[in-house]
């Protein structure tokens, strides 16, 4: 099988994407496990919910936990066929590689997540699942200010661009905007 990697900026859709992923492999009659990483706190613990109101029950990925081990562990689905991440650039470069194992052993993986962070670096499950996945798509958005394609997730406060800080810093629209690079650069929103 392979290994697929969603990117977008924020408010591009993905988690949306995923879900409705999800739904669509179900009512085909597959065996799908939904999964996110624990930095994720946005929507509660063990939530995901896009923007648009579709949500969905997840199994938590800790960043200590073994991927493999929570599959064999979880109850109500055995032998997923897929397997399908939000937030997948919380990941650890370990946790990757596993799904890369298991992509290798007919499992179908797809992770959705972000390409960089606020500053315009890559994550490190982001680099990792670049690295090694086999078809990358990116979900498009556009730019809050001029309306040309967003590649930056701008983090905010106060009107103006900040470009320092944690770079792990959950949030949505209250926090960050898509923009893109020309605006992102100006500094202002």
């Amino acid at each position: 099988m392979k290994l697929y990697f969603y990117y977008g900026v924020m408010g591009s859709s993905k988690t949306a994407n995923a879900l409705m992923k999800k739904f669509s492999f179900e009512e085909r009659g597959k065996r799908v496990l939904l999964m996110k990483p624990s930095l994720d706190t946005r929507s509660g613990k063990t939530i995901i919910k896009s923007r648009v109101g579709l949500s969905s029950e997840a199994i938590v990925i800790e960043s200590n936990s073994k991927i493999r081990d929570l599959v064999i562990s979880h109850e109500k689905l055995n032998n997923p066929e897929i397997i399908i991440i939000d937030e997948a650039q919380f990941l650890t470069e370990n946790q990757v590689d596993e799904l890369r194992e298991m992509a290798d052993n007919n499992i179908m993986i797809m992770c959705y997540g972000l390409k960089t962070d606020f500053t315009g670096r890559l994550f490190p499950g982001t680099k990792r699942i670049l690295e090694i996945c086999d078809t990358v798509r990116e979900i498009q958005c556009m730019c809050t200010k001029c309306g040309t394609k967003a590649i930056m997730n701008a983090k905010y406060c106060n009107n103006k661009i900040i470009y320092t800080g944690d770079i792990i810093d959950i949030g949505g629209d209250e926090k960050y905007i898509p923009l893109c690079h020309k605006c992102w650069t100006l500094g202002e929103i």
